[in-house]
């Protein structure tokens, strides 16, 4: 595989390029950055909104909504008004539609079965603010389970992205220090969490998560998921 190195993408803010010759370790967003799960999300929010009895949303503002997990998505689609009876039955109706119709669209992203291909002999995990079974599930039906030694999502902690608790559990289960770990998303909540937990940030540019990049500047933009390859295999060669 020819795969160009992606110097121009280096965030220059800090002036230096990132250490990637340490790292040791992955840690990987889902949703938007190893699998393109945007439709069925969107027309799971749909459906649930058509069972409230709600007006339906802009995709652009549903996009906008996805990446702080499942509760926060039915949350702000129903709006502050609704009551908290309310967002339970949401939230059931549409984690019930999703698991149904989780794979009708979702696919990996060009690229991503060949990046961890290549990145195989790293210790590799995901951490997804997505509940942690159908994550899993996916993963299995799109034959990227096998590359991870830890699957973890939004229920598998008493606290979800961007708090550190899942990256840092991730870095002692593989006997890893901060610096020789990089987390890669596609959204401001990932490079959050990876300065929360003192590793390296990657961000994609495909991808639908929200991210201010002047609040949130990531140590490396990438186009596609096999950029990270040289980086890695090359500096750690």
């Amino acid at each position: 595989m020819n795969v160009e190195k992606v110097w121009p993408y280096y965030n220059y803010w800090f002036m230096t390029v990132p250490a990637f010759s340490s790292v040791r370790a992955l840690i990987f967003d889902l949703d938007g950055t190893l699998i393109d799960s945007h439709r069925d999300l969107i027309r799971s929010v749909h459906a649930m909104l058509e069972e409230m009895g709600r007006e339906q949303l802009h995709e652009d503002t549903i996009s906008g909504y996805i990446g702080h997990g499942a509760p926060q998505l039915v949350g702000r689609a129903l709006g502050s008004s609704a009551t908290e009876d309310e967002c339970q039955r949401a939230l059931n109706f549409f984690l019930a539609h999703y698991d149904e119709h989780k794979l009708d669209s979702t696919c990996a992203y060009p690229g991503v079965p060949e990046a961890l291909e290549h990145l195989a002999a790293f210790p590799m995990a995901v951490l997804t603010n997505k509940p942690v079974r159908v994550s899993m599930r996916i993963l299995e039906a799109l034959g990227l389970a096998k590359y991870f030694r830890a699957v973890y999502g939004g229920n598998s902690f008493e606290t979800k992205k961007p708090d550190p608790l899942g990256a840092q559990t991730i870095l002692r289960e593989f006997a890893v220090a901060p610096a020789e770990a990089i987390l890669i998303g596609d959204s401001e909540v990932d490079v959050q969490t990876a300065r929360n937990a003192g590793i390296l940030a990657a961000a994609v540019n495909y991808g639908f998560g929200t991210h201010d990049r002047a609040a949130h500047p990531a140590d490396i933009y990438l186009d596609r998921l096999t950029d990270l390859v040289p980086l890695l295999v090359e500096d750690n060669s």
